[in-house]
């Protein structure tokens, strides 16, 4: 995996490079915005690791360009640590903010994680498709014979969990367990039934007669194939 990191301390970038390099990550180094934008335009990175001060400009402007055209995991590490700047970091797309001064133990631990998790995120599957319905989980959008379909936020869940598990009966207290509200409130049974209702009116040909989420009576629901 390769690393990118965007910082002018020298003393901290020596210290950046033995203990990340030991962990047998590659590494780029940038000290200036300008170098950044040289380096990333040429490079593939795993993770950036981003201080906000810099002599040319803001770390801040080096991440909104990236949102741009990456999903690379960002990790602001910076002196700014006021509560206005770690919001805005992270509101932006940061992934983790860490300010200084630090220990490397701990930069090295969320480096690891969040590189698992990144790794693991991008070996998962991003769309499904099944009975002429497609779901792109990065985009969050949902299409039905090519024409996208318009879902709340507890519709979207919901025919998430019924497509990952294709023609296997979900009890009602197996959906109730993982499915909340947009507002956090628990969904109760009625309410559920209320969401299949709607759900089915968006998604089967004939709603009165459902094809796709079917019930399987006495045990709960499933998604036929």
């Amino acid at each position: 995996m390769k690393i990118l990191i965007i910082e002018d301390d020298l003393s901290l970038i020596n210290g950046l490079s033995f203990v990340i390099k030991k962990q047998g990550y590659e590494l780029d180094i940038a000290r200036t915005s300008c170098e950044a934008n040289e380096i990333w335009s040429d490079g593939k990175y795993d993770l950036v690791i981003l201080d906000v001060s810099l002599p040319d400009g803001s770390g801040f402007d080096i991440c909104k360009k990236i949102r741009k055209v990456s999903k690379v995991p960002i990790i602001f590490l910076t002196a700014a640590d006021e509560e206005a700047d770690i919001i805005m970091g992270l509101d932006m797309g940061g992934d983790d903010y860490i300010t200084k001064p630090f220990k490397l133990a701990v930069l090295l631990s969320r480096i690891n994680a969040i590189l698992r998790r990144s790794n693991n995120f991008n070996q998962a599957d991003t769309e499904l498709n099944s009975n002429g319905i497609i779901v792109q989980l990065l985009k969050g959008k949902v299409y039905k014979n090519g024409n996208q379909i318009d879902l709340t936020t507890s519709e979207y869940k919901l025919l998430c969990m019924f497509m990952e598990n294709p023609d296997i009966v979900l009890s009602a207290e197996q959906i109730l367990s993982k499915l909340w509200d947009c507002d956090e409130n628990y969904v109760d049974n009625n309410t559920l039934t209320v969401y299949i209702r709607r759900l089915r009116a968006k998604i089967e040909d004939n709603p009165s007669e459902p094809k796709m989420i079917v019930t399987v009576r006495g045990m709960g629901y499933k998604w036929s194939m």
